[in-house]
């Protein structure tokens, strides 16, 4: 995990991303913009953190209460933390998105069609 200065240069990294990718966002907006960039940019590095820990450790662990009890498999709490945090991350982007002029989504979707996918 990275400690708190790692952290902050990802999230700021982060924050700008997002920031041009969300430029067009109407400028009476942008009060509430910046709040949930800086909480987006937040949540992605946490979440990429998360997600390099459950590559290591997997999402599930074996547990006991005690040395007498037999040891079982349980879900590790990270990866139940990590579901929580993504969808917490899709519902601030989707805030997000929903906020750009409405000819910027039909942009961003004739761009993207079907043929491009692999």
């Amino acid at each position: 995990m990275a400690d708190i200065d790692e952290r902050e240069v990802l999230v700021n990294k982060e924050k700008n991303r997002l920031k041009r990718l969300f430029k067009d966002i109407p400028p009476s907006k942008l009060k509430v913009v910046e709040g949930l960039i800086i909480q987006a940019a937040r949540l992605r590095v946490l979440l990429n953190e998360m997600w390099m820990d459950i590559s290591e450790n997997g999402d599930y662990e074996m547990f006991s209460q005690s040395d007498k009890t037999e040891p079982y498999e349980r879900e590790r709490p990270v990866a139940r933390l990590y579901n929580t945090r993504d969808q917490s991350y899709q519902r601030v982007i989707k805030q997000l998105t929903d906020l750009l002029p409405e000819g910027n989504n039909k942009k961003e979707i004739k761009k993207y069609s079907a043929s491009d996918l692999i």
